[in-house]
């Protein structure tokens, strides 16, 4: 029986559980530095790259709900984006920077049709002024 007053000393931790977590720790901080570099890099991300960057076991990032949510999520988006998986995620266009440049192109595209109407109404002028002197002339070869 313990005494009263008598304070019970403090649970230490178990050694061998706190390797463990630092070792999980150290772990989960190696693959997601290995995720970040290979998108920054734009390699495609895949569980076997992560585990070969990271140099941890495939089998371990799969236990992981978090991280292969990611590396599914980066890996149907490298998929979805077809040769975008080459450029690099801090080189890759932004929805803002596609849509300003297609905005841009459009309106070139309008001011280029309005250009070739325009030409076209000053050939047809021109020509018409044209056959308008040579008949004036009596040198049209129509008649």
């Amino acid at each position: 029986m313990a005494a009263k007053g008598r304070k019970q000393p403090p649970v230490r931790p178990d050694p061998l559980s706190e390797a463990a977590a630092r070792r999980h720790e150290l772990t989960r901080a190696k693959a997601v530095q290995a995720l970040r570099e290979l998108d920054r890099a734009g390699t495609p991300v895949t569980f076997a790259g992560v585990a070969q960057a990271a140099r941890i076991s495939r089998s371990w990032l799969y236990t992981q709900p978090d991280i292969s949510d990611q590396i599914r999520r980066l890996r149907e988006k490298t998929d979805s984006a077809g040769s975008a998986s080459a450029i690099p995620a801090d080189q890759r266009a932004t929805d803002a920077s596609l849509r300003a440049r297609l905005t841009a192109a459009l309106d070139r595209s309008k001011h280029l049709a309005d250009e070739n109407a325009r030409l076209r109404r000053q050939l047809a002028r021109a020509l018409g002024d044209q056959r308008s002197a040579r008949i004036r002339s009596g040198n049209d070869p129509g008649c």
